[in-house]
């Protein structure tokens, strides 16, 4: 109950720095996402299982706490953390670059799905004109702040192991 305890703590803390801190140091509206970066982290720590549940987990809270399409962020996330706790199996777990740069196709991932469902809902953008401005910055404050948040999440996952 600690370490649910724990990880729930640190994923409020990081959507708290998210919401309130990010926003003073955005590009266009655009900061880091760091409830991606923590679900990434966190699926290649402890596999598909957990990556689903947390990606699930912080996208309803994203979608409540926004107001906007409710199960858009839960679904792509539980979909991402799942696809990348599959692949965890096969690395190196203590390998910090690996979630780094995984972070950058997460990020890619999760904006076509998005931009996918809005098109789908029959939302209209320029897809160029929002590539520059919205995904370019997102990749560069993601791959920014990728390494800390992840590993605070293995910190936090090597704690909790030792103890188990």
């Amino acid at each position: 109950m600690k370490k649910f305890g724990m990880t729930a703590l640190l994923v409020i803390v990081l959507y708290a720095l998210q919401t309130s801190l990010m926003p003073r140091i955005a590009y266009h509206g655009v900061t880091a996402d760091f409830m991606l970066l923590f679900v990434t982290s966190t699926a290649f720590l402890k596999g598909s299982r957990f990556g689903a549940l947390a990606g699930f987990s912080v996208g309803l809270l994203q979608d409540l706490a926004s107001g906007t399409f409710l199960g858009m962020n839960a679904f792509t996330r539980l979909l991402l953390g799942y696809l990348i706790g599959k692949f965890s199996n096969q690395v190196f777990k203590e390998q910090f670059f690996l979630p780094v740069f995984a972070s950058i196709f997460v990020t890619l991932a999760n904006y076509f799905i998005l931009a996918l469902l809005m098109l789908l809902l029959g939302y209209r953008f320029n897809l160029m004109a929002h590539l520059q401005y919205t995904l370019l910055p997102m990749l560069a404050y993601q791959l920014a702040f990728a390494y800390p948040v992840h590993r605070l999440a293995y910190e936090l996952d090597k704690r909790y192991r030792k103890k188990a």
